[in-house]
């Protein structure tokens, strides 16, 4: 797997970006929002449980994200047309703000190392990116477990100070200062 420090993989994926089939389809790739942070989180299957509670709460945040100059991207295995039609089909998808990339080949999974063994599909996992694409972060909880945006949101917080955060810190408190 990678992790902290390695730079992200190149990728090129499809993504969905409206319920409109006419112009529901946009290709992502490495360079897409130049200069900004990123965060990527996968999730195993479309039309399951857990994963539209998460897709939604990140919809809920997506503003909060934007005020940090920060992409969002929700990536799983599945394919562009299945995106759109769970995206149709499920309420609280109809309006998400940040596209829904098909890792449909399982390129970017791989190269990752967030393949499950056993399901054949992306884990849960959540990666932060900076702008020149190093991973600054990353978590990876069991199929079954959701994990929580409002986490993501914190640590992206933290990572943009430059500083050295403590236990809990939240966005605004103080950092830690070495003598």
């Amino acid at each position: 797997m990678l992790t902290i420090g390695d730079v992200f993989p190149k990728f090129q994926l499809k993504g969905v970006v409206s319920t409109n089939i006419e112009n529901a389809f946009v290709e992502f790739n490495q360079e897409s929002h130049p200069g900004q942070w990123k965060v990527f989180f996968f999730w195993p299957k479309d039309f399951t449980f857990v994963c539209p509670t998460e897709i939604s709460e990140f919809g809920r945040l997506h503003s909060e994200f934007l005020e940090r100059e920060t992409q969002v991207f929700g990536v799983s295995t599945d394919s562009e047309f299945v995106h759109l039609a769970w995206k149709q089909h499920k309420e609280e998808l109809k309006d998400l703000p940040f596209p829904m990339l098909s890792d449909l080949k399982r390129e970017l999974s791989q190269s990752l190392g967030i393949l499950d063994k056993n399901e054949g599909v992306a884990q849960r996992a959540t990666f932060i990116v900076d702008p020149d694409n190093v991973i600054r972060f990353l978590m990876v909880t069991d199929l079954n477990v959701g994990r929580n945006p409002k986490e993501v949101l914190r640590v992206l917080d933290a990572l943009q100070t430059g500083e050295l955060c403590p236990c809990n810190w939240q966005k605004g408190e103080k950092t830690i200062e070495v003598e």
